[in-house]
């Protein structure tokens, strides 16, 4: 998590945002909660904090697509 702020509630629409462009089902995991990422209250229920751990998988058509997106809006 790159932020200071966390993943507070304007990057987690810019996410969803992101995510809902895409076809294929994409899912975020931090400690024990797992969110979908088309998901606003999802996401934001994930309560990231800088430095936290996300897990990322996705499944579906453009999966690999989804997956390099979303890894491109969390900077990596």
């Amino acid at each position: 998590m790159p932020w200071p702020e966390g993943l507070h509630l304007r990057q987690a629409v810019r996410l969803v945002r992101t995510a809902q462009r895409f076809r294929a089902e994409i899912r975020l995991r931090s400690a024990e909660r797992i969110a979908d990422v088309r998901s606003l209250l999802g996401v934001l229920a994930l309560c990231a904090a800088m430095g936290a751990t996300l897990d990322l998988e996705a499944t579906g058509e453009d999966e690999q697509e989804a997956i390099r997106t979303v890894q491109e809006f969390f900077g990596g």
